[in-house]
């Protein structure tokens, strides 16, 4: 693998409480070279999303990352970022795609305006300049630019998806966390987005951190894939691999689980 754009290393997160703490991500250890598709798949609670605010600094107490843990960014360490360099990296170096990112727009903001705030704040941008680049964006997940004077309720679920990941791409970041960015969508309006990213990655460069629990439509969209249980790092391969000759009992299991179109299990 080429040199890594993201290298994450004994990566460890405690959720502490009153009596005792939980271990949420336990030693975990995986890289992601520029340019690829690196997916993150377990059941629900399994540290993934943990993880992935771990990545964009966006974790809250009680959540603690623990010491000899390492995050790197293009060789920069995530985790002795200060204040104001923290402020400059999320979108510029990072941005993150929400879990029901559909619902992450204000509903009270007209979409240029959701723009703004972000181009304003990293570029200084004039209100002329981001409505340029809105428009420039839009047009890349193929939303009309006219419609930037709309509100939130006026897209239909897919097309407020499409909005969040333009706006995620506004600043050009090097990597873009995805976590869960299809779980409320229906299987045609996943593929369309899945498609138009992968499209976008082609044509920037960018790396995508891609977390679900949907082990078929990772295997689909991603060139390797990490498999989480209980917190741990269990097996990590090529996608092919994973999906042909899963090596992890766990993995097995999780193949296993997906009904056949004949009848039975797989």
């Amino acid at each position: 693998m080429n040199q890594p754009l993201l290298s994450v290393k004994n990566l460890t997160i405690d959720y502490i409480g009153e009596e005792k703490d939980f271990r949420a991500v336990d030693n975990v250890s995986f890289d992601v070279a520029p340019g690829e598709v690196f997916g993150l798949a377990g059941e629900s609670g399994c540290g993934k999303s943990t993880i992935a605010f771990a990545i964009s600094r966006l974790h809250k107490p009680p959540a603690l990352i623990r010491k000899d843990s390492q995050i790197l960014l293009a060789d920069r360490d995530v985790l002795d970022l200060d204040p104001e360099a923290l402020a400059a990296f999320r979108w510029r170096e990072v941005a993150m795609v929400f879990q029901s990112a559909m619902n992450s727009l204000n509903p009270v903001l007209r979409i240029e305006d959701q723009f703004y705030d972000v181009l304003r704040t990293h570029k200084r941008m004039t209100k002329a300049e981001a409505r340029e680049r809105t428009a420039e964006m839009l047009r890349l997940v193929d939303i009309a630019p006219d419609r930037m004077r709309n509100y939130p309720h006026q897209f239909s679920g897919g097309m407020r998806q499409r909005i969040v990941i333009a706006i995620c791409m506004a600043l050009d970041p090097k990597l873009v966390v995805m976590d869960e960015p299809t779980t409320a969508l229906d299987v045609v309006v996943q593929r369309e987005i899945l498609q138009r990213i992968n499209e976008l990655r082609k044509e920037f460069g960018f790396s995508v951190l891609f977390i679900t629990h949907d082990l078929g439509l990772m295997v689909q969209f991603c060139d390797r894939i990490g498999i989480m249980l209980a917190g741990k790092l269990v097996e990590q391969n090529d996608a092919g691999a994973i999906y042909k000759t899963p090596q992890h009992e766990y993995t097995r299991k999780l193949w296993a689980s997906f009904p056949s179109l004949y009848g039975g299990v797989l």
